[in-house]
């Protein structure tokens, strides 16, 4: 299977980002699958019961970053 990325930036509020976060939260505690829709497309993602979980964090003199990843 080729490799299918899509990749989104935005800037929020930080309470709309927190929000963002919570939908996604809620829907890997409540179901095997995750749903995107982007530009029209929606996006069904699998998700295990067991996953690889990172969180990065990056503080810079101009720029800080917090990262969070799943794999599986």
């Amino acid at each position: 299977m080729d490799l299918m990325e899509v990749t989104e930036r935005a800037r929020l509020r930080r309470e709309d980002a927190a929000a963002r976060l919570r939908a996604l939260a809620d829907a890997l505690a409540s179901n095997n699958e995750v749903e995107f829709e982007r530009e029209g497309l929606r996006f069904k993602v699998r998700v295990p019961d067991e996953v690889d979980f990172k969180l990065e964090i990056e503080i810079g003199d101009d720029e800080r970053e917090l990262e969070i990843e799943l794999k599986w």
